[in-house]
C-alpha cells in the first residue's frame, strides 16, 4: 500500500498546496479542499504516447523524423455531430461532452455508439450512474431507427462500473473501437483515497483515460456534469487534457437542442449542431434558420431579424424587444441571449445618438428560441428592435439588420457578411441593412437582394422610417 500525503487542491484551477490557503494563485477565494494523494514511487520506467514501457532514458525525436499517419475519421452516423467534431471522430481522441441533466447527452452518445458498433467494431459503454437494464431501455427507444425496424447491435457492450482499474482491464480484453465513460464524476481509481468526484479523482481518472486513448489509438467519449452556472464541474485541467469539449444547450420547454464545440484540436471551434428531441431520440435539423424564424408575426412592433455566423454555419434569428414604464426607483434592463453589458451600451447609444429617452423605461430583450449568439453582428438588430417598440413603428418582415454599433453611433463591418447575406436571400428576405463599408465591398457580388448601406445608427433608423 502506497503512503498517502495530505495536500490542498484548488477546485477552480487544480493548483496543489502543502497547506491551506485563503486565496489561490488563480485569484479564487476559499476554493481549497483537502485531498489524500499517494506519494509517487520512483521508477525509471515511463510510458509515452508513441512507445511502450521500459524506454529509459527518454530521447527527443526530430519533427522531420516523425511519420504522419492519416488514420482517417470515424463516422458517428450523426451528421450534425460529425460537423461539430470537424468531420468525424478522430482515433485516439478524448471528447468531453457536458450539459444540464436531461438535455440529451446520453441519448446522442448511445445513438452514435450503436452506429459505430454496426459499422466499425465493438463499443464499450461504461456507466457509473445507470444499470445495464436502464441503458437497455434507452437503447430500445433511440437505437432502432425512426421506424423501429433496426435490431440492436450485438457489438454494443454495456458495463456498470466505477473503478478505473476494472474498466481498463475489461477494455484491454475487449479491444473496443470506442469507449464511453458516463460520467467522469462517478469514476474513481484505487490509487487515490479521496471520494469519487473529488478534484484529485477527476484529474487522476482523466490522466488514465488519456493514457488509454493516446497509447492505443482508442477514441473516448467522456460525459461530464455541469454546475448551477452551466460551467463544467471539476478542475479545469480536465478541459485542457481532452482534445474536444462539446456543450449541449437547450430549453426544457423546447425540443430544440444546440451542440456547440467550445474546444476542438481537430476542427473549427464555435461550430454548432442542431437537433430536435423526439420520442425516438435526437433528430438532426439541417435548416436551422427556418426553425428559429418559425411563427413570426406580421407587423409586430419590436421584432427585427438578424444574422450571425456560428463556426462555418450562418444562422438567422429574431430579436424581440419590449419597453414599459418604470414602476420602481430605477429602470430595469433584462436580456435573454444578449450580453447585459452589451445591452446597456446599446441603450446608451440610442439615448445619445437617436434621441430616445429610456432612463425611465424598463427594457426587455429576447432572442427567440433561447439561442445565445456570439459576436457583435446582432447589435443593430437589438437597437432597431428597441426603437421599433418605443416608437410604435414596425419593421417589415423581409428586412434583416446586421452590424456592430460603436460608442459614437457608427456601424462597423461584420465578419462573413457575404455568407450571412446569401443565407438571408435563401430565406426570402428582400433587403439587408448593414454597415456602408460592408455594402460597398459586396455590391456586384450578391444579386437578388437589396443592400442598404448605412454609416451610423441614425441613418439605419431613418431607413426604416422611409420604407
Amino acid at each position: 500500500m502506497k503512503k498517502a500525503k495530505t495536500v490542498f487542491v484548488c477546485q477552480e484551477c487544480g493548483y496543489e498546496s502543502p497547506k491551506w490557503m485563503g486565496q489561490c494563485v488563480c485569484g479564487a477565494w476559499n476554493s481549497f479542499v483537502e485531498e489524500k494523494v499517494p506519494e509517487a514511487v520512483k521508477d525509471p520506467r515511463s510510458r509515452s504516447f508513441s512507445g511502450a514501457e521500459g524506454r529509459a532514458p527518454a530521447r527527443p525525436v526530430s519533427v522531420s523524423d516523425v511519420v504522419s499517419q492519416d488514420s482517417g475519421r470515424i463516422d458517428t452516423g450523426i451528421g450534425e455531430l460529425d460537423r461539430v467534431l470537424g468531420g468525424g471522430l478522430v482515433k485516439g481522441s478524448l471528447v468531453l461532452i457536458s450539459g444540464e441533466p436531461g438535455i440529451g447527452k446520453s441519448t446522442i452518445i448511445i445513438q452514435a455508439a450503436a452506429h459505430i458498433a454496426r459499422t466499425v467494431g465493438p463499443v464499450l459503454y461504461v456507466s457509473g450512474e445507470e444499470s445495464e437494464e436502464q441503458i437497455k431501455l434507452r437503447a430500445d427507444r433511440v437505437c432502432r431507427g425512426a421506424d423501429g425496424s433496426l435490431p440492436l447491435p450485438e457489438d454494443l457492450f454495456l458495463l456498470a462500473e466505477t473503478n478505473m482499474e476494472n474498466i481498463m482491464e475489461v477494455s484491454a480484453r475487449l479491444q473496443p473501437a470506442l469507449l464511453i465513460i458516463d460520467s467522469i464524476q462517478t469514476m474513481y481509481t484505487g490509487e487515490l483515497e479521496s471520494a469519487a468526484g473529488s478534484v484529485s479523482q477527476v484529474r487522476g481518472c482523466g490522466n488514465l483515460l488519456m493514457n488509454m486513448g493516446k497509447t492505443g489509438g482508442l477514441p473516448i467519449f467522456i460525459v461530464a456534469h455541469v454546475t448551477k452556472s452551466g460551467e463544467l464541474a471539476g478542475p479545469k485541467i480536465v478541459e485542457h487534457m481532452v482534445d474536444a469539449v462539446l456543450q449541449f444547450n437547450g430549453e426544457r420547454s423546447s425540443d430544440l437542442r444546440i451542440l456547440r464545440a467550445l474546444k476542438n484540436r481537430f476542427g473549427t471551434t464555435s461550430e454548432i449542431g442542431a437537433f430536435e428531441m423526439r420520442e425516438e431520440g435526437l433528430a438532426e435539423i439541417e435548416n436551422v434558420s427556418a426553425c428559429f424564424l418559425e411563427g413570426r408575426e406580421s407587423g409586430a412592433e419590436g421584432a427585427v431579424c438578424t444574422a450571425v455566423c456560428e463556426g462555418t454555419r450562418p444562422l438567422l434569428l429574431e430579436i424581440q424587444a419590449l419597453t414599459a414604464p418604470t414602476n420602481v426607483g430605477f429602470a430595469r434592463r433584462s436580456s435573454v441571449g444578449i450580453d447585459s453589458q452589451r445591452l446597456n451600451m446599446i441603450i446608451a447609444v440610442l439615448e445619445r445618438k437617436a434621441g430616445l429617452a429610456l432612463f425611465n423605461r424598463d427594457v426587455y430583450v429576447n432572442v427567440v428560441g433561447g439561442f445565445r449568439p456570439e459576436g457583435t453582428s446582432s447589435d443593430l438588430a437589438v437597437a432597431m428592435a428597441i426603437w421599433s417598440q418605443e416608437k410604435k413603428v414596425s419593421v417589415p418582415q423581409d428586412v434583416l439588420a446586421i452590424g456592430e454599433i460603436g460608442l459614437t453611433g457608427e456601424l462597423r463591418p461584420v465578419q462573413n457578411a457575404e455568407r450571412l447575406i446569401k443565407e438571408a436571400k435563401r430565406m426570402g428576405f428582400a433587403s439587408v441593412v448593414l454597415p456602408s463599408r460592408s455594402a460597398d465591398k459586396l455590391r456586384g457580388r450578391v444579386e437578388g437582394i437589396r443592400l442598404a448601406g448605412v454609416k451610423n445608427i441614425s441613418e439605419a433608423l431613418q431607413y426604416i422610417v422611409d420604407i
